[in-house]
């Protein structure tokens, strides 16, 4: 197909203090196989205050498809929104400073929305340790497992081509935000998962692709996991309020388990048959995570199994505890609190 008659993509990449990732996310779309000349980047900065500001301008004057736009507010769906504004092209990508595409990522997702008819298309994620560590090996194998992200196909993993709910990376129509609106910029987390709820609400429909997979590099420390997950189980209830639905099951999980750990134990302070649930409630938990890590044992090591084993546990009490914190506030009818500093964004 002549290159002139493929539409042009608009490729946005929130970004902010990714000295470590961005030139590889950046090199891997220019090396893709769509024509350059059907194509922008348009990076969108949070005024990062490591070296990516004088990376992304070394790009900007190599690379003409490269645009550098500010993002004064600092968080994801403002630099997504400013991007949309900023954008010339027919379709709408959106990528992660902090992963590297496929040759085919955009010529793939391309022909995929043509194929599928579907309104927003995206593929699979591999998991990549943030840093060669026990720890970072521990976080990427966590991020990709069933016992940690439950059923997500993006990141466990899909055979064939579906219908989901949501998928990461993704390509759309531009005339989509039209439809339904742009990102909410009160989610600071789920913001992309907000909005594709809200586009099968008007009738949308996602597909996710799995011959098109991203190398998406994980948290780091456990530091970083715990405070991401915390964001990413206190914004997700504020989604659900905006939405009107639970969107998945696995979202109220770690919350309903919490809360029985709770109820269990405080009844155990009367009821010899709520110690006993209390106890094996515990045991059959611990002795799950135990049997989970250890069938990565050969792949991150004795070390990075131990990590492991504590890498389960934080993502899912801390996604619990935000979770209820949120909800508890909504009970309350009070609104986010801007300057809290386990919800402000994330700097790698």
């Amino acid at each position: 197909m002549p290159s002139d008659s493929l539409p042009f993509v608009s490729v946005i990449v929130p970004c902010r203090n990714e000295e470590r990732f961005i030139a590889g996310c950046l090199d891997s779309i220019l090396a893709g196989d769509y024509p350059r000349d059907r194509y922008e980047i348009i990076v969108v900065d949070g005024r990062s205050d490591d070296r990516t500001g004088w990376i992304l301008k070394q790009y900007s004057r190599r690379h003409p498809q490269v645009h550098v736009v500010e993002n004064p507010r600092q968080i994801t769906p403002v630099a997504l929104n400013i991007g949309l504004r900023a954008a010339r092209g027919e379709l709408i990508a959106r990528a992660d400073a902090h992963a590297v595409y496929p040759a085919s990522y955009l010529s793939k997702l391309v022909s995929a929305l043509n194929e599928t008819g579907a309104d927003s298309v995206g593929g699979l994620i591999d998991t990549r340790p943030g840093a060669d560590t026990p720890v970072g090996r521990a976080i990427a194998v966590a991020m990709s497992h069933p016992m940690g992200v439950g059923n997500s196909h993006f990141r466990v993993g899909s055979a064939t081509r579906r219908t989901v709910e949501h998928v990461p990376f993704f390509c759309c129509r531009k005339d989509v935000f039209d439809r339904v609106g742009y990102f909410d910029e009160e989610l600071v987390r789920n913001q992309d998962g907000e909005f594709s709820a809200r586009l099968i609400r008007h009738g949308g429909r996602i597909v996710l692709i799995p011959d098109v997979v991203s190398q998406y590099f994980a948290r780091d420390s456990m530091a970083k996991l715990a405070r991401t997950f915390y964001q990413y189980g206190y914004f997700k209830v504020l989604t659900t309020k905006k939405i009107g639905r639970v969107m998945t099951v696995r979202q109220v999980v770690p919350a309903a388990f919490i809360l029985t750990l709770v109820l269990t134990a405080l009844a155990s302070i009367w009821l010899d048959l709520a110690r006993v649930a209390f106890a094996g409630i515990v045991v059959t938990y611990a002795a799950v995570v135990i049997a989970a890590a250890v069938r990565s044992l050969r792949t991150i090591g004795f070390r990075g199994t131990m990590v492991l084993c504590a890498a389960f546990p934080v993502m899912h009490f801390v996604y619990g505890f935000g979770s209820l914190r949120r909800a508890a506030e909504l009970l309350m009818r009070r609104g986010v609190p801007r300057s809290a500093p386990e919800l402000v964004p994330l700097s790698r």
